[in-house]
């Protein structure tokens, strides 16, 4: 009859094994190489679903603030800057549009839904005629 490892043995290889899985997946995402367009992203502001002005982020050289205006009479504040964009002001009731602050990623848009304004920043189109491939958004 076989002899088990015991408990605390177990438990130690359990241990060291989880601990190398999180290293490996640490080194992953800290030394992954970065995609190549990463920095060029384009802002697309988009009110009641309508495209009314996208803006290349990288060729920014100066802040910019424009007013966007809807016809209920909704009114947002918009600044951009060399790879950033963000609300700065908004007349809609809770802000949260402008509690979103500078945004310079594509994880998730700016909206103010009350002004039913959207800016979803995207990463420049690939250079590969736009077919997708492992590192394309």
């Amino acid at each position: 009859m076989k002899k088990l490892p015991s408990p605390r043995k177990t438990a130690i290889l359990l241990t060291i094994l989880i601990l190398g899985i999180l290293i490996a997946c640490a080194g992953f995402l800290l030394f992954s190489p970065k995609r190549s367009h990463a920095d060029r992203l384009i802002a697309e502001i988009y009110q009641d679903g309508v495209l009314i002005k996208s803006i290349p982020l990288w060729e920014v050289t100066a802040s910019e603030t424009f007013t966007v205006r809807g016809q209920g009479g909704e009114e947002n504040v918009i600044e951009v800057r060399n790879g950033s964009i963000a609300v700065i002001s908004a007349n809609c009731p809770d802000k949260l549009c402008v509690h979103q602050g500078f945004r310079s990623d594509t994880l998730l848009p700016i909206t103010c839904l009350p002004n039913h304004l959207v800016i979803l920043l995207r990463p420049e189109a690939p250079e590969n005629g736009g077919q997708s491939d492992a590192l394309t958004y």
